[in-house]
Order: structure tokens, then sequence, then C-alpha cells
């Protein structure tokens, strides 16, 4: 690859991933950790560490289509779809059940688990499913492993930055809000849960209508 297309490339890897972040599918469940954070700082660290998790997953499967030269199936990428569905119909029943039972009322200034851990693990399954595995396609035709693996590399920096970004935009109205939402906070927790089970619901049937 010379060096020109191999920065046109590299450049489109960039985009691809800023746009990767903005699925559908991805800022609803990024907003299963959001609904009640009103700190800048730990909601940015919710989308880096989806981010990370995302460029994981991606690596590996670009290490796979690339050095062992095995594609990546429709079959295979259908079923990696009905699991983000699944994950979805999961974060919002949590949620839900969360709120319902009060568990959001123990607060702590770096719960591990919620602020990275679990977003991470989030990341790592839409990074195996959805439309990382059309820049896979894109990997496919880069001859150099090298190329290949710095490609994944921005792809996967955009996606982290992308998804920062909305993170942000997202937890901004209720930094801004502050107290004033406090009553609400409930009711915000309990929509963004449901909205996460039935988009999943919608994913799975879209999904299962399609192999049918």
């Amino acid at each position: 690859m010379n060096e020109p297309s191999n920065l046109l490339v590299l450049g489109l890897g960039f985009i691809l991933g800023l746009k990767h972040a903005t699925d559908p599918d991805h800022i609803v469940a990024i907003t299963t950790f959001l609904g009640k954070e009103r700190r800048l700082h730990r909601a940015c660290g919710i989308g880096l560490f989806w981010g990370l998790g995302h460029t994981i997953a991606l690596s590996i499967a670009g290490i796979i289509v690339i050095g062992l030269k095995i594609p990546v199936s429709k079959w295979v990428a259908d079923r990696l779809e009905l699991g983000v569905a699944a994950m979805l119909i999961i974060l919002g029943a949590r949620l839900i059940a969360k709120v319902h039972q009060h568990w959001h009322e123990h607060h702590h200034d770096f719960d591990w688990h919620r602020i990275g851990l679990r977003p991470l693990l989030v990341g790592i399954v839409h990074g195996t499913a959805g439309s990382a595995a059309l820049t896979l396609l894109v990997l496919s035709t880069i001859s150099s492993t090298m190329n290949g693996l710095l490609y994944i590399l921005v792809f996967g920096i955009g996606s982290m930055l992308g998804m920062l970004v909305i993170s942000l935009l997202l937890s901004l109205p209720l930094q801004l809000a502050g107290d004033r939402l406090a009553a609400a906070n409930r009711q915000i927790q309990m929509s963004t849960g449901i909205l996460s089970c039935v988009f999943g619901l919608y994913l799975a049937v879209t999904i299962w209508l399609k192999l049918s």
C-alpha cells in the first residue's frame, strides 16, 4: 500500500470509528449507565471504557481476519447481533429493577463495576457485532498485517472519541440542571431502562425475521 492510499484508509478508519459510536444500539446501551450520572468526568469515563472494550474486541477480530485469514461469515455476524439485542434487554431490565428496588440510592465516589468494568464488557460485545463487522471487510482488503492493525487502532481511537463526545452531550444537561432534576431522576432512569428493553426487542425481532 503506497503512502497516500495508506493515509486515506487510516483517515477513513478514524471517520468510521467516530460514526460507529453514533449507532443507535450503542447510544441506547450507554444511556443505561448515564441515567444518574451528573458528574461529567465519570460520564466521560464510561464512554472511554466502552470505546476501549470495543477496540479490544475489534483488535482480536482483526487479528483473526488478517493474521489467520479467517473471514467473518454472515451467519456468525447475525448471531452476534442477536447477542447485542439480548444484552440491551438485560441492561434495560436490570436498570428498571434497580430503580424499582431503590438500589440507586447507594452512591460511591467511584464504582469500578458500573463506571469501568460494565461499560468495558458492553463495548466488547458491541465490538464483536454490528457495523464493526463491516470494518473487517475493509481489513480483508489490506494486504499488510501492520497496516491492518494500525487501521484497527485508528478506528478504535475514533470510536473512543466518538463515545466520549456522546457521553458528554448526554450528561451535560443533567450537569447543568443540577438539583432541579433530582426529583425526576427515578423517572429518567426508568424511561432509559424501558427504552433499552424496547429497542433490544425491536432489534431481536428484526434480525429474527431476516433469518427466517
